[in-house]
């Protein structure tokens, strides 16, 4: 066992990439286990890699070899585009003003047989676009896969902070977005057949029309592997941190989602939306949603209302549950109007927030939580 761990280690390769032909070499070159380490200082975006493939327990890592002064990677029709990629990391990297996407990981068009095992860590990705669909970061066919803390700021106004078509079996964790309320943007997209995605402990600062929108509307052509009757299924939105946007979380041809224990502050339009956008044969109404113990604060004077619903959409299927309206200009109108009732529902009970003015929505530890009885269950992040 010993010489099978010497002969691992061995194999594994540091590589210093100190300019832009460095780098582009180092890639051409990496194999399973090789690390490059990116040094600090301006590199041109347009970085493209196909078929980097490491293995299990051996990735291939790009990484900015200083995480405290990262390389920043301006511009380019995006910063970096992977296809068809296998057991791949980038770490510590900016990406900064590419055309149409900041980040882009995809399948290589071949549909059935997605990249897989990608992590995306400490990224910054900002002013993308600006015009038009230009995401932060554009994931298409992509499984098993994690991003986790990075910050995406201002992309597209057509587009998303991170856009999912066809993936599956990843979370988005500990992730900051920010941008601001545009009809047409969101913060995260999950479409085009994306199930089995969690998205965890992020924080939305005015992230677009609609922060999170789970499903969406795809072109037939574009589902991965293939349509199956719905644009995302079993997703999962927790123990977030939504300030301000024109809703928090749109369900929008979806088949079952959860969205639990978020602090929503300040929808500038509704705290919900259930919508359906694909009506092609064969497709369910946005069914199966679970909205459970969220804390939702607003003033009355400035929403539109609780939830939107929208035609062809199955809202009575949706579940409401221990959650805690707050209205803050009128507390006797704190009782939302819902599609289905509500069981346990919390109305007009003050929350006690760290300072909500300058966007510090944790909770006050002297206060109890209003959706429990002891104690809090989640008092918000700020990155």
């Amino acid at each position: 066992m010993a010489m099978m761990l010497t002969l691992v280690a061995c194999l594994a390769m540091d590589v210093e990439a100190t300019d832009d032909a460095g780098l582009r070499r180092a890639l051409a070159e990496a194999r399973p286990g090789t690390t490059i380490r990116v040094a600090s200082g301006d590199y041109a975006g347009g970085v493209f890699a196909r078929d980097l493939r490491g293995e299990p327990g051996r990735p291939i890592v790009i990484r900015a070899a200083d995480p405290d002064r990262p390389p920043v990677f301006r511009g380019g029709n995006s910063a970096f585009h992977l296809s068809r990629v296998s057991h791949v990391e980038l770490r510590d990297l900016v990406a900064e003003g590419a055309t149409a996407n900041g980040i882009n990981i995809d399948d290589g068009g071949d549909l059935a047989n997605p990249s897989h095992h990608v992590v995306l860590a400490g990224l910054t990705v900002r002013d993308v676009g600006p015009d038009g669909n230009r995401d932060g970061i554009k994931l298409s066919g992509l499984a098993d896969f994690r991003v986790e803390g990075c910050a995406i700021e201002r992309w597209g106004r057509g587009g998303s902070g991170i856009d999912m078509v066809g993936c599956r079996d990843g979370e988005i964790v500990d992730c900051t977005f920010r941008h601001g309320d545009e009809v047409g943007a969101n913060g995260v997209q999950m479409k085009g057949g994306t199930r089995d995605v969690a998205v965890r402990r992020c924080r939305f600062e005015h992230a677009g029309g609609r922060a999170v929108n789970l499903g969406g509307s795809t072109g037939m052509a574009y589902f991965r592997p293939r349509p199956e009757g719905f644009e995302g299924k079993d997703l999962i939105v927790e123990d977030c941190t939504f300030l301000g946007s024109g809703a928090a979380v749109a369900f929008v041809g979806v088949d079952g989602a959860t969205v639990r224990r978020n602090i929503i502050y300040r929808p500038r339009s509704w705290a919900f939306r259930i919508l359906q956008e694909t009506r092609d044969e064969g497709f369910v109404p946005s069914r199966g949603g679970r909205i459970e113990r969220n804390l939702i604060v607003f003033r009355a004077d400035e929403w539109k209302g609780a939830v939107n619903v929208g035609s062809g959409t199955a809202p009575e299927t949706f579940t409401f549950a221990g959650n805690a309206w707050h209205a803050l200009d009128d507390p006797s109108r704190s009782n939302p109007t819902l599609p289905v009732a509500e069981s346990g529902g919390v109305h007009g009970v003050e929350p006690h927030f760290i300072d909500a003015p300058s966007g510090d929505l944790r909770l006050d530890p002297r206060h109890p939580d209003p959706r429990t009885e002891s104690g809090t269950i989640y008092s918000g992040r700020r990155p």
